[in-house]
């Protein structure tokens, strides 16, 4: 009987059949090996499942917990803060402005009239944004009643924000190290003070401050660099007025 034979088709030879079961057979244990990983993590999560998901509940709860404590205890706190703070700014404003600043100054810092003072709004709310803009208004007044040590202490503890600038604070801190006679602090400070920000305002007067009291320290070709950046940066400035003066009183100590 003759045998039907496929056009293009040719008989496997032995070792072609010994190739495909060996792919046949590598294939059939890579989806074993699937099935068993498949198998230990579903083992694996069913042991561990009420770990798992006491894990995901103590994240929800860190969650929410955050959200609440925000809206119901730090946002409230934070107004209720503010308007505890009224008085003591207003006080802190007159003072500024020239009236009886002593006795304004420590009405701003000890409270008045019943109302806290910036001491108080401190150590009730430390951990509000009212609180920290209590320490800026605590070491300017300081400053102004020529309390030194309280007023580092206070501004130090400052952080700066976009109601008082932080060139400002550190600014005030240099102010007051100068006046303890700790010049290189002083100088370090009004480094900071005109590295925070680059401004038309600020940073020429620490600039000029920077230098003034570098040429003090006989650092007197540090106190020329910063002499002659504002001259050419800040030729607008009020400090560029007198520069020309400086710049020569400096190079002369220099030759």
């Amino acid at each position: 009987m003759a045998t039907y034979k496929k056009r293009g088709y040719k008989p496997k030879t032995k070792k072609e059949k010994e190739e495909i079961a060996e792919e046949n057979s590598a294939t059939a244990e890579v989806f074993n090996t699937l099935d068993e990983g498949a198998s230990k993590t579903e083992e694996w999560f069913v042991k561990n499942q009420n770990f798992i998901i006491g894990a995901i509940a103590v994240v929800a709860l860190v969650v929410l917990g955050f959200m609440g404590y925000n809206k119901y205890i730090a946002e409230p706190q934070q107004e209720e803060a503010m308007n505890e703070m009224y008085q003591a700014k207003k006080f802190f404003e007159e003072a500024s402005s020239g009236i009886a600043p002593d006795s304004l100054y420590t009405l701003a810092l000890e409270g008045g009239e019943g109302k806290f003072g910036m001491l108080d709004i401190i150590d009730q709310y430390g951990s509000t944004p009212a609180a920290n803009l209590a320490n800026y208004y605590a070491g300017i007044s300081y400053l102004n009643l020529k309390k030194y040590e309280e007023a580092i202490k206070h501004l130090s503890d400052f952080s700066g924000d976009a109601e008082i600038p932080t060139p400002v604070a550190k600014g005030a801190i240099g102010d007051a190290f100068v006046q303890l006679e700790q010049y290189a602090d002083g100088l370090e400070y009004y480094e900071k003070a005109f590295n925070a920000s680059d401004n038309d305002f600020t940073t020429p007067m620490y600039l000029m401050k920077a230098a003034r009291i570098a040429i003090r320290l006989d650092q007197n070709q540090k106190a020329l660099d910063y002499l002659n950046r504002i001259k050419s940066e800040y030729d607008g400035s009020t400090q560029a007025s007198q520069i020309d003066v400086l710049i020569g009183m400096v190079e002369a100590k220099l030759q």
